[in-house]
């Protein structure tokens, strides 16, 4: 290891917008979760649980977005920046969504407005185009290359990845889903099924063209870890191929299992119906055929 890449896992972003907000974040939710909910009666508790996926959720974000992860993925390694990529879309907002009280975002989204706007963006369609459409355009290397040169324009990216990704997940996890429904668990397997084709479709592109390398600013950059520019775009490719899908994978299974289980539980109700039905006609038929008992 050289002295550049060891220089480069110990320098931390020090913006203090990602450091205050994350403070802020963290102080708002512990503070609604905690002292807000005693003092007005809002909740009888939250779950351990619960509190641990969005702080999980929140501390993936901050290592994402402060970590040495984000100078090497700006400036060095295309992978790295996949992986960044994958840590705020796939893995912080699932954990926000499950962290999440009903009763903390319910007076939030009361004004007609706000439901209306919200009940159309978490409709399935609306939220997998939303995301995986916004995904795939900041990919063009036009406007890939467009970040890494202009700070306020990766801000504007991060943000949509981290807005439109809350919303592509939230008919899985989403809170409130008496008013917001989560999809049926065979259609959310479909639906996460759809979302893996668009990281496959995407990182396939990106592995087939690796020969040619596609963004410019990683062409004149100094190599890390013994990685050229073309084995490079191709590592990235294959972390949004693969581990891009894990994600999305392990919440498939969990969808699966739970449906096959619903589909086992209803088969199981029906024999007995049937198994009860067939009982009931025996005992007809056998007091039909006693003999009536003189008077």
């Amino acid at each position: 290891m050289n002295a550049l890449e060891i220089d480069l896992l110990a320098d931390w972003n020090l913006n203090p917008s990602i450091w205050l907000g994350t403070a802020l974040l963290i102080g708002f939710y512990l503070y609604s979760v905690g002292p807000l909910r005693r003092r007005y009666r809002l909740a009888d508790e939250v779950s351990s649980r619960k509190t641990g996926a969005f702080l999980a959720g929140t501390l993936v974000m901050f290592l994402a977005l402060a970590s040495p992860l984000d100078e090497i993925g700006d400036k060095y390694l295309f992978s790295a920046h996949m992986v960044q990529h994958l840590l705020i879309t796939a893995v912080a907002p699932p954990l926000w969504l499950l962290g999440t009280p009903d009763w903390l975002l319910r007076p939030l989204i009361q004004p007609p407005v706000i439901k209306k706007t919200l009940r159309f963006l978490t409709r399935p369609p609306v939220a997998f185009l939303l995301f995986n459409g916004s995904f795939a355009l900041w990919h063009l290397p036009v406007l890939y290359d467009l970040t890494l040169r202009n700070e306020t324009v990766h801000i504007l990216e991060h943000l949509i990845f981290m807005g439109t990704a809350v919303l592509n997940w939230w008919p899985i996890f989403g809170p409130l889903p008496e008013e917001f429904p989560h999809l049926p668990n065979m259609s959310q397997v479909l639906y996460l099924f759809a979302n893996c084709q668009v990281m496959v479709g995407l990182g396939a592109l990106l592995f087939f063209t690796s020969g040619s390398p596609v963004y410019a600013p990683y062409f004149t950059a100094p190599r890390l870890f013994g990685l050229s520019v073309a084995d490079d775009q191709m590592l990235g490719s294959l972390i949004m191929w693969i581990p891009g899908n894990l994600v999305y994978l392990i919440v498939m299974s969990i969808a699966f299992y739970f449906w096959f289980n619903e589909q086992e539980r209803k088969q199981q109700e029906r024999e007995a119906l049937e198994d009860a039905r067939l009982a009931a006609e025996q005992a007809q038929a056998q007091m039909a055929e006693q003999p009536l008992s003189p008077l």
